[in-house]
């Protein structure tokens, strides 16, 4: 027969049990929120960890990962027969041993091309034999390789001159489980110069956050109107580093918008950067900002 003691007993357990567990589910949320919090400072891996290998290729979205980089971010282009591929410049020229426009080069071209020698050319001082041929990933070999177990910051680049390039991203992220109610918010975030290009997406979905990007011309501070405009479909802005400073980026925050800013590869700018109340930085060498977080 069970006492009133032993009784006592369990139900102390399964009240201190029930706390534990909501308790931590609701760290994990607030874990999971704090990537979009307006305190938040997130460490953006600008095409990866492209300071210590090739931009934009599995080997460097590896390395940032492994670095602990709160996203890594991808640029997007099309290829002339409609897939999807991490590539930033329009021209292979760069960052290859090819030529011509990623536009006109069918996917089957643009795999033949090898995307790394040109990074131990350039950085004998981290070069690799293992980058010699690395290829060009499409997004959907991104996800299969991550899969859930990072961010995205993606941008749709030229989406002017590429048709259903949000369709295609929507139906990728759909497929591979990223826009699950079970993610965090900005498991997935999207960026774009081009503001036809986000509230697009915004009409597809909505719940997606989105960042709209800022040129480099752009010097003066938005008026509250245009900030207003943006809020409409986007959390925040993206902007240079070399443009914002302290009193543009406390006008963004005043109007309610996250800030992110690009690209940061100093500590000592990132800290002041951060003090300043931005939200996050790009940054090619996350080996050198790491402590920010």
């Amino acid at each position: 027969m069970i006492t009133l003691k032993k009784l006592l007993i369990v139900l102390v357990v399964m009240i201190i049990g029930a706390a534990v567990y909501i308790l931590g589910d609701d760290s994990k949320r607030d874990q999971h929120s704090s990537l979009l919090d307006e305190d938040a400072f997130v460490l953006i891996a600008h095409r990866g960890a492209s300071a210590i290998a090739p931009e934009h290729t599995l080997a460097s979205y590896g390395m940032a990962m492994n670095r602990d980089a709160d996203f890594i971010e991808i640029d997007l282009q099309m290829t002339k027969d409609g897939v999807l591929v991490a590539f930033h410049d329009d021209r292979v020229d760069r960052t290859t041993d090819g030529s011509g426009k990623v536009a006109e080069m069918d996917l089957a071209d643009l795999k033949g091309l090898d995307a790394g020698s040109w990074f131990n050319a350039e950085n004998p001082d981290r070069a690799q034999d293992e980058y010699v041929g690395i290829g060009v990933p499409t997004l959907e070999e991104i996800f299969t390789a991550f899969g859930d177990t990072t961010n995205y910051y993606i941008e749709t680049k030229q989406p002017d001159k590429n048709d259903g390039m949000e369709e295609n991203l929507l139906e990728l992220l759909d497929q591979y489980g990223l826009l699950e109610e079970s993610h965090p918010k900005g498991k997935v975030i999207i960026q774009s110069f081009s503001a036809d290009s986000l509230k697009t997406i915004h009409e597809l979905d909505d719940d997606i956050p989105l960042i709209q990007l800022i040129g480099n011309m752009e010097q003066e501070i938005p008026s509250p109107e245009t900030f207003e405009l943006y809020r409409e479909y986007a959390v925040g802005i993206g902007v240079s580093s070399r443009i914002a400073d302290e009193a543009y980026v406390a006008a963004a925050r005043e109007a309610g918008l996250l800030v992110h800013l690009f690209v940061v590869d100093e500590l000592a700018e990132g800290e002041k950067l951060k003090s300043w109340g931005a939200n996050g930085i790009f940054t090619n060498d996350i080996e050198a900002v790491s402590s920010l977080k």
